[in-house]
């Protein structure tokens, strides 16, 4: 079970992501990235202190967006994710595609650092 919240401050969007993330719930996840590149939203946020585990599926929602927010100047970053959740970015290599952060204001920080 997945729930998201999303909070738009600016032109920056918070996505926190409370579960799992598994090949249904997945859905939820694209429909809250696609809602703020919709917006026109060039700063994305996703919260993963409450993301307690990520499928394959999950995995590919983000990697399905990274072509699209770099012809459109999007700079997205994930913060909080627990040790296991990150590892399975790491281990996969998709720390070098994704910026992982291990707090809010650090993940801010590189919005700030990456201007559109």
């Amino acid at each position: 079970m997945i729930n998201i919240d999303t909070q738009k401050q600016g032109e920056l969007m918070i996505i926190k992501v409370i579960g799992d993330v598994d090949a249904s719930s997945s859905i939820e996840l694209d429909k809250a990235l696609k809602q703020a590149v919709s917006e026109g939203l060039k700063k994305i946020l996703v919260n993963g202190h409450e993301l307690h585990y990520i499928s394959s599926a999950g995995l590919g929602v983000f990697m399905s967006y990274l072509q699209d927010f770099e012809k459109q100047n999007i700079q997205m970053a994930l913060f909080g994710l627990n040790e296991k959740v990150e590892n399975v970015f790491k281990i996969l290599g998709l720390d070098q595609l994704i910026h992982l952060v291990s707090n809010e204001d650090d993940a801010k920080a590189y919005m700030n650092e990456a201007k559109s």
